[in-house]
């Protein structure tokens, strides 16, 4: 994610200029947030992406419901390949209707920004389940944002449910110990942003593209864990 403290970073455009590169050794998964640049530079930086080769997301983290709903309908001009957060589904999913748009909401009851995430193990497998029967894509989990159940768990019982349908652990991911126990919960992916452009992903390594490469081989080594 081209994102810092759940923001879109200002200089997007040149940052997604020189990671392009790394799309031929394996990074081609890249997106960004509904808020920290104007519309019509999301534009501009959707169009990158998928120049460069890459699978484009954009995750909603506006607070109001309003301007949640006013996100998803960037997202559909915007054409992205994945849609991720929110929790108005129904409103979501007419928006997107006869897009080939996939979309990943929030379990759990998302709040503020930087965003954290209320609700226990049970919340988040029954709202999983209503993300199946809504046939959503799967379900962008907040593990390590939550502030009522333990991180992990709640991957485990987000994956029971969901089965086949992708999950997402999105925010905090910093640093390939985490990847790793998110393998070994079976989660399919995660996002990361702040870390890896703070450098604290990998501590001595310099550049935003050192880190990148950090992150590509510790998710080849987690990958055996699964």
């Amino acid at each position: 994610m081209l994102t810092r403290d759940d923001r879109t970073v200002g200089d997007c455009l040149a940052v997604a200029d020189r990671i392009a590169p790394l799309v031929e050794q394996g990074l081609r998964h890249v997106g960004f947030k509904d808020v920290g640049v104007p519309v019509e530079t999301l534009e501009r930086l959707h169009a990158r992406i998928k120049a460069m080769g890459a699978i484009s997301y954009m995750e909603v983290v506006s607070t109001t419901p309003e301007a949640c709903l006013t996100s998803a309908r960037v997202a559909a001009e915007l054409g992205v390949d994945c849609l991720l957060g929110g929790t108005q589904i129904d409103e979501v999913q007419a928006i997107l209707a006869g897009k080939a748009i996939q979309y990943y909401p929030f379990p759990g009851f998302p709040q503020g920004h930087p965003t954290k995430l209320g609700g226990t193990a049970g919340d988040i497998a029954q709202h999983c389940r209503d993300f199946l029967d809504k046939k959503c894509a799967g379900a962008d989990l907040l593990a390590f944002r939550a502030t009522e159940a333990d991180p992990l768990e709640l991957v485990r019982v987000a994956k029971a449910v969901l089965g086949e349908a992708w999950l997402i652990v999105a925010g905090s991911v910093n640093s390939p110990q985490r990847i790793n126990d998110l393998a070994r919960v079976r989660a399919d992916a995660f996002t990361i942003g702040t870390a890896a452009f703070d450098g604290s992903f990998a501590p001595g390594l310099v550049g935003l593209e050192a880190q990148l490469r950090a992150v590509l081989a510790a998710c080849a080594a987690a990958a055996k864990l699964r």
